[in-house]
Order: C-alpha cells, then sequence, then structure tokens
C-alpha cells in the first residue's frame, strides 16, 4: 500500500474540486441528526462529510479492484472488503453482525418463522447466504483461529452503546413531531437508494465493477463512516468548550484555529468586521452629540428646542432599539448554529484520527493513502 505524505484534508479538497451531479447532502443532514448532531444540521458540514465519505469509498474501490484482480476475478465481491477489514477485529465483527441480520431480515420477509433462523445460524447445510460467504472466506485464510471465533462472539460493543446512550438522551426533550422526525432520520441509510447510490460512486466508469452483495458492504461502510465523523466531531467540539480550573484548557490544537478563523463567520453569513463581541468597545457605536441644556431648562425638566425633531432623543431611541433588535436576532442565529457541529469539528476530527504518534506510527496503518486514514477499516 502505498502512503503519501499529503495534509488529511487534501484528499477532501481535490474531491471537491469536481462537483458532483448525484448529491447525498440532504440525506447526511437527516443522517447526522439522528447520530447526535443539531436537529438542523450544518448545510456545509453535510457538504464537507459527504466528500470525506465519498473519497474513502472511491480509495476503498480501488483497493478492492486491485485485490480482485490478484485473485483473477472479474467483480469486486464481499471476499475483497473482508480481506481489506480482516485487520480490525471490531469493525469486522460489526460486519459480519450487519450481514447476519440482513440475512435475518430477509427470511423475515420471506415469512420463515424465527425458530427456524435462529436454528440455521451456525447450520452449515443450511446457513443464510450471506454469513456462509464470509464464514468460507474467513475459514480460508484464518491460521490462527482468531477469525473464526468472531461468528460465536457475542460481546457488547462499546461503540454501538455509546451510540444508543447518546440517542436515549437525545430524545428526553422531543415533543411527538420531534421524535417521529428523529425516527424517520434513524430509518436512512444509502442501501435504501441503492441506484443513487452507484451513481454516486460511478460504479458504471469502474473496469472491475461491485457485485450486488459488495455495494451492500460498501453501503454499510459508508454509514458507518458518517456514523463515526460524528462520534469524533462531537468529542472535539466538547473539547473545545473552555473548562474552569482546567490548565490545559488554552491549548487549542493550531488547525482548529486556522480553520475556525478563517471558515466560520464565511459559513455563518457574517462579514469579518463581526469576529470580536458585540460589547467591546469597537462595536459600540460613539455617542450622539447633544448641545447643553440651559440652568433653567434643567431646572424645569424640560427638552430643549428641536430635540424631539430630526435627529433627536425620540429617533436616537428608535435607532437604538432597532441596534438591539439586530443583535439579539444574530445572536439568537449564533446560538442555534453554534449547537450543530461545524466544518472546524470535523477537520479537526480529520486531523486527530490521522495523526501519527511514536516511532512505528508510519506501519500501524495499512490502509493510508492521499494523506488520510481509513475510518470504515
Amino acid at each position: 500500500m502505498s502512503s503519501t505524505v499529503a495534509s488529511p484534508m487534501s484528499a477532501v479538497a481535490s474531491s471537491s474540486s469536481g462537483r458532483r451531479s448525484t448529491s447525498f447532502a440532504l440525506e447526511l443532514q437527516s443522517m447526522m441528526f439522528s447520530l447526535g448532531d443539531a436537529r438542523r444540521p450544518l448545510h456545509e458540514t453535510a457538504i464537507l462529510v459527504e466528500d470525506i465519505v465519498h473519497t474513502q469509498l472511491i480509495n476503498l474501490l480501488q483497493q478492492a479492484a486491485e485485490v480482485s484482480q490478484m485473485r483473477g476475478a472479474r467483480v469486486i465481491s464481499a471476499e475483497d472488503l473482508l480481506f481489506l477489514m480482516r485487520k480490525d477485529k471490531k469493525k469486522l465483527r460489526r460486519l459480519l453482525k450487519y450481514m447476519f441480520f440482513r440475512d435475518y431480515k430477509s427470511k423475515i420477509v420471506k415469512g420463515i418463522e424465527e425458530d427456524d433462523i435462529l436454528e440455521d445460524k451456525f447450520n452449515s447445510n443450511n446457513t443464510n447466504k450471506r454469513q456462509k460467504l464470509a464464514q468460507d472466506f474467513l475459514n480460508s485464510i484464518d491460521q490462527t483461529g482468531e477469525l473464526l471465533a468472531m461468528f460465536e462472539d457475542d460481546e457488547i460493543d462499546d461503540v454501538k452503546q455509546e451510540r444508543m446512550e447518546r440517542a436515549e438522551r437525545q430524545t428526553r426533550a422531543m415533543d411527538s413531531v420531534q421524535y417521529a422526525e428523529f425516527c424517520e432520520s434513524r430509518q436512512l441509510s444509502f442501501s435504501k437508494k441503492a441506484s443513487k447510490f452507484r451513481d454516486w460512486l460511478d460504479c458504471s466508469s469502474m473496469e472491475i465493477k461491485p457485485n450486488a452483495v459488495a455495494m451492500e458492504i460498501l453501503a454499510y461502510l459508508a454509514y458507518e463512516t458518517v456514523a463515526q465523523l460524528v462520534d469524533l466531531a462531537l468529542l472535539v467540539k466538547q473539547d473545545m468548550i473552555p473548562k474552569a480550573g482546567d490548565p490545559f484548557s488554552h491549548a487549542i490544537s493550531a488547525t482548529f484555529i486556522q480553520y475556525h478563523n478563517s471558515t466560520e463567520p464565511h459559513l455563518l453569513g457574517q462579514s469579518a468586521s463581526v469576529k470580536t463581541s458585540l460589547d467591546s468597545p469597537e462595536n459600540t457605536p460613539p455617542p450622539t452629540p447633544t448641545p447643553p441644556a440651559s440652568a433653567g431648562q434643567q431646572h424645569l425638566g424640560k427638552t430643549p428646542s428641536g430635540a424631539l425633531g430630526n435627529g433627536g432623543i425620540g429617533q436616537d431611541s428608535t435607532k437604538s432599539k432597532q441596534r438591539k433588535r439586530k443583535k439579539s436576532t444574530a445572536a439568537c442565529g449564533m446560538e442555534a448554529q453554534s449547537d450543530a457541529i461545524q466544518p472546524s469539528h470535523i477537520r479537526e476530527a480529520i486531523r486527530r484520527y490521522g495523526h501519527k504518534i511514536g516511532p512505528l506510527s508510519p506501519f500501524t496503518s495499512a490502509y493510508r493513502r492521499n494523506g488520510m486514514t481509513f475510518l470504515a477499516c
């Protein structure tokens, strides 16, 4: 596997430069909401997530095509993707469970009783199609028995457990309308739009095309990549919250500061002049000069002549109220968008995930291409 020394976002920049005709941005916003983002995720963040997922899947398809060529196959099949994922036991175990439940669902649709399904789970004569395919292939490459042991492993997935707990906390304050929207968002997946997903990956232009089971796995890996991006971005967002008494709270990544200062005001539709606080002296208008009042007028409590006219106190109070309304509206908009995952959070999450640590770090990941570590496998 080749490894280039590039920035973590270089591949995403090249992918976003040539805009695709097919886009999953709207679907990704709903997926991100169901995975823990705000109710209205930012469109810019969804575009960035789409570019990252697309780049990673294209690279994964290229490597799977190379594996398929080495074994003399004409199509990219599930075996090629399983071979690429063989080193990450947790994610491979998660994929095997997904393949089993895909067969489980298809048999339920056909009307087979649940008892028969559980009996046939590990039956070699009448086992599930996808499960048997994975079991036979892993048996052919497994020399220690640790890969086949995953079929009988019922270990709790900590990542899935954390996502379910986060979803439970997220739905506590929802009303019926919000909860219905949340449930609808949780049902979205790339596999439910198979033709659009195939066009999105531009499979028609590939010499070695993926078969149906491989496309199911790719759709699953695409969703898992989105979920992992949201997981990492939420951790970054939590780290960026200043904590009282934390001596390292000021130690924020330079990459986050760069993208946050250069990107976020533009994404929020603000000008560069609104970077400082609203209460700072720079944003405070100078007081309106008023003519000095005479002693008699001060004694009688009267206003000078013309004060209520053009440019007087009445107009000044109206202008100040309008300025306060504009400031409160902008503050409400910023507060609503501050709850959502920002593009800078995604970039910082990618930087942290692909950061090399230690003298042997170049050899720790077998899937490092275009400077970006694979998230799905």
